[in-house]
């Protein structure tokens, strides 16, 4: 009897911390930067690396690095999602439109970006709160910056958390995609 209280106890402990495990990823529909419906479903079986990202920041030159990662990975599964978020210092004001020729023109950006989203505060978007609720073997909470970075693996789940100053061509990012892809 005992033995059953500690388990049902065990169980509720576990169910009600903090750091719950990711529902499903896949529920999201978001819209794209250039305006159409995307379910996250869409990307099934991929790897992601989901990055809130902003045009006017120290570290927007990530971008030419998440472009890298993308090239170099894909062809295996790797897909980059980008989600232009204006949370911090004001430092993604412009609109969707100017955000998508800003990225392409400067660093040559095609995987997939998504219409400006909060990842903080009242009005953050539920991906990103999910996200930052998930447990991982890294942190959870609020995103501090812009270039944060999740990294998914192909059945939805949150693999790794990494700050805005791990950059994508990092011996630490690289060897988690490489991980994840295998």
């Amino acid at each position: 009897m005992k033995t059953i209280l500690a388990l049902i106890l065990a169980t509720f402990l576990i169910s009600t911390s903090g750091d719950e495990r990711m529902e499903n990823i896949y529920k999201y529909e978001l819209n794209s930067i250039d305006g159409k419906n995307i379910s996250l479903e869409e990307f099934k079986g991929d790897v992601l690396l989901i990055v809130n990202t902003a045009s006017e920041c120290g570290f927007t030159h990530q971008y030419g690095g998440l472009q890298k990662l993308f090239e170099d990975y894909s062809s295996e599964g790797l897909k980059v999602l980008g989600f232009p978020a204006n949370n911090f210092g004001g430092q993604e004001p412009g609109s969707d439109e100017e955000i998508a020729q800003f990225c392409e023109l400067n660093f040559g950006v095609n995987f997939p970006l998504f219409s400006k989203v909060s990842v903080k505060g009242d009005d953050i978007h539920p991906l990103f709160e999910e996200l930052i609720n998930t447990a991982n073997p890294d942190f959870t909470g609020e995103i501090r910056w812009n270039f944060e970075k999740f990294l998914i693996d192909r059945n939805g789940n949150l693999l790794r958390r990494f700050r805005s100053s791990v950059a994508p061509d990092s011996n630490e990012l690289i060897d988690a995609v490489k991980s994840a892809l295998n």
